[in-house]
Order: C-alpha cells, then sequence, then structure tokens
C-alpha cells in the first residue's frame, strides 16, 4: 500500500512540474513575441481553406485567403472585416474570439492561471471560456509555439484553424491592418 501511495504521489508531482515548466515556456514565448506571420489551414463544417496570415500584438491581424473569391481579414486592434469580391462584414473585435486570442496578455494571464491539457503528447493546449466564447488554443510541446486554435463561428460552427510555418518578430508594413473599405 506504502508503494501504491509513494507512485501516485510520485505521478501527482511529476505532472506539476511538468505543466509548470510547459507554463513557463509557453509564457517566455509568448512574452518574446511581437508579431508573427504564418500558413494556415481552416477547417469549418468540413470545408478547408489555406492562406497566410500576419498577427501583430495586440489584437492586429491580416489574412488572405487562396481562393477565387480574394478573402481576406483585417483587424486593426478595434474592429474585424471579413471581405470577398461580393460580401463585407464589419464587427468590433469585442464581439469575436478574436478579442481573446489576438491579446498576448490576456493568453498570458489564462496561461498562468488555468491547467493545460495535454494532447497527443505533441501539443499543449488551454481552454478559455470568455463572453460566450469557447475556445481551445494548442501550443507545440517541443518549441511552445502557437499552432492553432479552434473556436466556434458566429453561425455555430466548429472553426479549427492550424498553422505553419511560423515567422517571429519579422518587420511588417503597418499599412496591411488598415480597414479595407467596403467597394
Amino acid at each position: 500500500m506504502k508503494i501504491i501511495t509513494i507512485l501516485i504521489l510520485f505521478f501527482f508531482f511529476f505532472q506539476t512540474n511538468l505543466n509548470a515548466l510547459n507554463k513557463e515556456n509557453i509564457t517566455k514565448k509568448l512574452n518574446q513575441t511581437d508579431n508573427f506571420s504564418f500558413n494556415f489551414i481552416q477547417t469549418i463544417g468540413g470545408k478547408d481553406e489555406k492562406g497566410e496570415c500576419v498577427i501583430q500584438y495586440p489584437k492586429k491581424m491580416f489574412c488572405k485567403y487562396d481562393s477565387r473569391k480574394n478573402k481576406i481579414i483585417v483587424s486593426n486592434g478595434s474592429s474585424i472585416v471579413i471581405k470577398t469580391d461580393r460580401q463585407y462584414y464589419r464587427y468590433p473585435i469585442k464581439s469575436t474570439p478574436f478579442d481573446f486570442i489576438l491579446d498576448k496578455n490576456f493568453l498570458i494571464n489564462q496561461i498562468k492561471s488555468s491547467n493545460l491539457n495535454e494532447m497527443e503528447d505533441k501539443y499543449v493546449f488551454i481552454k478559455i471560456v470568455e463572453n460566450n466564447n469557447n475556445i481551445n488554443i494548442f501550443f507545440d510541446k517541443k518549441d511552445y509555439d502557437l499552432v492553432g486554435w479552434q473556436v466556434e463561428d458566429v453561425y455555430q460552427n466548429l472553426a479549427i484553424t492550424y498553422i505553419f510555418n511560423t515567422l517571429i518578430n519579422t518587420n511588417i508594413d503597418e499599412k496591411i491592418f488598415k480597414l479595407p473599405l467596403n467597394d
């Protein structure tokens, strides 16, 4: 019985230290990141879309999709525009999950105060529930890079975004974060 108790305590202690180390490494990586660019694959309702994206903290984003519709998503920090050849939508960022995903300080505070979960021994992720938003944010367990997120979109569809080919802290032309007009 004593051996079982010792093994359980050892396992608990090991897991707690591992979780703390992952939290420390992820927050350190986020603290060192001002911006990052990447390629992505986004899956919504079983349909994949691909593209490239640039995120600059706090809350700025420019994403261009590889589609014939010329779809882009732009955030200037307070509003988000989704524009295609035929459609134009503008939302306050506070009404979207991007209010949290694009806020580095919010993410760091959530990571510090929450438990990290593991997935396939390759990823760690944090579950965030804020203002009716259910968000999972995934980090690579090896280099602690942000590798994607999972959210419900405005139509209650599950949207999964996987990011890869990440470049951190590159020179960015600030003009890309200017919201496009509805023409």
